[in-house]
């Protein structure tokens, strides 16, 4: 028996709404597929099956592709990045089916397929491994244009074609710099796009069209919106200013002067140093990711560019782990040159971090016209302190046991004067494959000024899929146990341990600190003991 020739692969765009913008080449095929597969929300409603309505013929496979979350908000470990990811790994498989089956399968897409389409990210998973095509559509910007009547651009104008989901600055810095613009993908960026549109003085110009082509159509002045009232399925236009001239008459407002130049953003050259956190990427703050969705380049160890997603168009810049002032240099150097450039760091960036290095170097004379700017994030101790209640809860310090850039001897006096003062204290870079013998010399030193039952937590790859969090004691912490990946927190003479319901251990310091346990003298109270317990998650 011969094997079953796979099937073909279609990717179909069905234009932005009227099913008789619907090509002559898209109708056919839709008629004659044996698998029709089209995206929808969580209710189960897909713009693009209706629009292909009329071409279905009885007798097809019809294979729906939910979203499983149409929002930021999800539970996937991963966030909504990993659930999309997942979603669309899973499409592939189901198509793979019947195309390995023999069978030509049609993705339904409204407007066209490689245009903010999600049948894109379908054919790059199956494009190498099935024969494909994709069929354009009529966009949505085309039909938003016949809409109002007016022209995209003319002669040497620029179109510039933006997602609402820019922040607001850069939205108005791009409607500044162009001639006309589409912004798409409103309805709860609405309030953002509209204030970037007056901001960049392109308010007089300004349409807004939703539901392009179809019965529901709406064309109006952007300024007569209400903000309450916009579908995603909406975009703003500044149409052609010398289509606008010659159809509205030469005195048609185009452009107005910007009165609250604050809102603009300085240019593009800039060097941007971001803290991932430690890991978990629901960890990531907002604004930084804004940042890294902006960037031209982005520059940083490489297993710290590895959690970022990939963009199309951005370009990485990967290097070793000890290499921090070549790496700020060349960030400097990229944006001396214009780009917009994003230094990437786990946890907080200026803690023993990248801050530090970009800063030192830009007081170079090389670097002046540079501008810096550093963005917080989530710090390893803050996340490690989070999993065993609050070890960190009255003042504390935080060291760094490498003695790659000081010398042990620093090291040692440093951490001397801190279990003196009697602090709860934060312990990074604890060991490494080349240096396996600090953790244990830190122990001596802290025995000199604690009691051997101090609660120790040892925190490793938090936020991770390795994580592990345990407790233990200063006197029975193992430092052969300890790694490049650990961050270790050692409590004061005032910290306690408590076992909770569930078995796991509660971790305080307490507000207020009675002054004992200064200058190594034992606190008066007793320590609760509940060591040795472990919290893995």
């Amino acid at each position: 028996m011969s094997a079953v020739a796979a099937g073909r692969l279609w990717g179909v765009g069905l234009g932005p709404g009227d099913p008789e913008l619907v090509t002559v080449k898209a109708a056919r095929l839709v008629g004659a597929a044996d698998v029709l597969a089209f995206h929808s929300g969580p209710r189960g409603r897909s713009i693009a099956r209706r629009i292909a309505e009329p071409y279905v013929r009885p007798g097809q496979i019809e294979e729906p592709l939910v979203y499983p979350v149409t929002t930021g908000s999800t539970e996937h470990p991963e966030g909504y990045e990993g659930a999309v990811r997942d979603f669309y790994d899973e499409v592939a498989q189901r198509l793979a089916v019947h195309l390995d089956a023999g069978r030509d399968v049609v993705v339904l897409c409204e407007g066209d397929p490689l245009f903010y389409g999600s049948y894109m990210y379908t054919h790059e998973r199956l494009s190498d491994r099935y024969r494909t095509e994709v069929v354009p559509g009529v966009t949505s910007v085309s039909a938003a244009a016949a809409a109002i009547g007016r022209p995209l651009v003319e002669r040497d104008e620029v179109l510039t074609i933006l997602p609402g989901t820019l922040p607001r600055r850069e939205l108005a810095r791009r409607l500044a710099d162009t001639d006309a613009a589409a912004v798409l993908k409103l309805g709860r960026t609405f309030g953002s796009v509209s204030g970037a549109v007056e901001d960049a003085g392109r308010g007089p110009a300004a349409w807004y069209v939703e539901r392009a082509s179809t019965d529901e159509q709406r064309a109006v002045r952007l300024r007569d919106v209400d903000p309450q009232d916009v579908p995603y399925f909406s975009l703003a236009l500044v149409p052609s200013p010398a289509g606008v001239r010659k159809l509205d008459g030469p005195r048609a407002p185009v452009r107005e002067s910007v009165q609250q130049p604050q809102h603009r953003v300085a240019p593009t050259g800039q060097v941007v140093v971001v803290g991932l956190g430690p890991g978990d990427p629901q960890w990531l703050t907002p604004q930084v990711a804004d940042e890294l969705a902006l960037a031209d380049h982005l520059v940083g160890y490489r297993s710290y560019l590895d959690r970022v997603p990939v963009r199309p168009g951005q370009q990485r810049h990967a290097s070793g782990n000890t290499v921090e002032a070549d790496r700020a240099d060349q960030a400097l150097a990229l944006a001396a040159g214009g780009a917009r450039v994003v230094v990437v760091s786990s946890g907080d960036p200026g803690v023993f971090a990248m801050a530090a290095a970009v800063v030192e170097q830009a007081a170079d004379p090389r670097w002046a016209q540079v501008r810096v700017r550093v963005l917080p994030g989530v710090t390893a101790a803050q996340a490690v302190a989070s999993r065993v209640g609050a070890p960190l809860g009255h003042d504390y310090a935080v060291l760094s046991l490498s003695d790659r850039l000081k010398p042990w001897d620093v090291v040692a006096r440093r951490l001397d004067a801190i279990a003196a003062a009697d602090l709860a204290v934060a312990l990074y870079n604890p060991a490494s494959r080349s240096r396996t013998w600090q953790v244990a010399a830190a122990r001596e030193v802290l025995l000199r000024h604690r009691e051997p039952s101090t609660p120790v937590v040892v925190g490793r790859d938090v936020g991770g899929p390795a994580e592990s969090v345990r407790v233990t004691t200063l006197g029975d912490l193992d430092p052969a146990s300890i790694d490049m990946r650990c961050l270790l927190l050692v409590g004061s003479s005032a910290t306690t341990v408590r076992t909770a319901a569930d078995g796991s251990a509660v971790v305080l310091t307490p507000r207020r600190h009675d002054g004992d346990g200064l200058e190594g003298s034992p606190p008066s109270g007793s320590r609760t003991s509940a060591m040795g317990s472990s919290v893995a998650r």
